[in-house]
């Protein structure tokens, strides 16, 4: 009998400490639900959106506003969230930790999907994908009789670059031969090439059909072939499942109705909005 009542008194009290688990455990999700970009965002009234410039992800036009496919992106996200928008313009190469500081909420900007980069953010599911292709000068082309991917893929052969970049790695990985050389601005790397002062310029089809329509046969594409295909997400602060869960839905259901399809063809597809594009002319 007494060990009856022993038995009975221990499972009270694990009863017991599991509802204090229990409990825990929600005020645990809530103060976490609490501290989410997600409440931040709401409470703000605004969607803080970190990007660097990409042809035609995100581009000035002739009035100086951003346009591009990253840009509809965003907007129509933050219209759905009943939020205004603000986008912070910030170099390529320092946009993660510029995230990591809390200068914005998310990284919507054409950012693949690496191993290395999921190390230190987290991304949603992807939204878009691309791939590299190699442009040559002209010139340089003509003279060296370069015609083949394979051709570039020797020793003094230079392919310029933008430095931090998925377009760098895939050069690396396709060219190791080759010497790269890196720029800031991808716009430099098309006008070295252009120039013929390298050989060659990592580029996405759409891109290099824009730098073929604004510099003439200075620049041709060596092969239509995508190098080093890629996924691109939304990358956010670690430790939020909230506003991931959030984005991850909104893409799945923006994939569904064929919205990021018809805005992807848009900007990936059509030449309807080159006129648009503030060259720097």
């Amino acid at each position: 009998m007494k060990s009856m009542r022993l038995g009975m008194g221990a499972l009270v009290a694990a009863g017991f400490l599991l509802a204090l688990s229990g409990a825990a455990t929600a005020d645990t999700r809530q103060a976490l639900s609490a501290e989410s970009v997600l409440e931040t965002i709401k409470k703000r009234g605004e969607l803080r959106v970190g990007l660097s410039t990409f042809v035609p992800w995100a581009m000035r036009d002739k009035n100086g506003e951003l346009i591009g496919f990253e840009i509809d992106v965003a907007k129509k996200l933050a219209e759905d969230m009943g939020v205004g928008i603000d986008f912070v313009p910030t170099a390529w190469d320092g946009i993660i930790p510029a995230l990591l500081a809390g200068k914005f909420d998310a990284i919507i900007s054409g950012m693949s999907i690496t191993a290395q980069r999921n190390l230190t953010v987290n991304f949603t599911h992807p939204y878009a994908n691309t791939g590299y292709i190699l442009m040559a000068s002209t010139t340089r082309a003509d003279e060296k009789g370069l015609k083949t991917l394979e051709d570039f893929n020797q020793a003094g052969i230079t392919i310029a670059t933008r430095r931090a970049t998925t377009g760098a790695e895939a050069m690396k990985r396709n060219f190791p031969k080759a010497k790269l050389i890196y720029f800031d601005d991808d716009t430099l790397a098309y006008q070295e090439a252009a120039n013929g002062n390298v050989d060659g310029v990592s580029s996405t089809p759409p891109k290099a059909a824009f730098e073929v329509e604004k510099r003439g046969d200075a620049l041709r594409v060596v092969s239509p072939k995508l190098m080093s295909p890629t996924r691109e997400a939304f990358a956010v602060r670690k430790g939020d499942p909230d506003v991931l869960n959030f984005f991850n839905n909104w893409i799945q259901e923006k994939h569904a109705s064929g919205w990021l399809k018809e805005r992807h063809d848009y900007w990936f597809t059509t030449r309807d909005w080159a006129d648009m594009v503030d060259t720097g002319e």
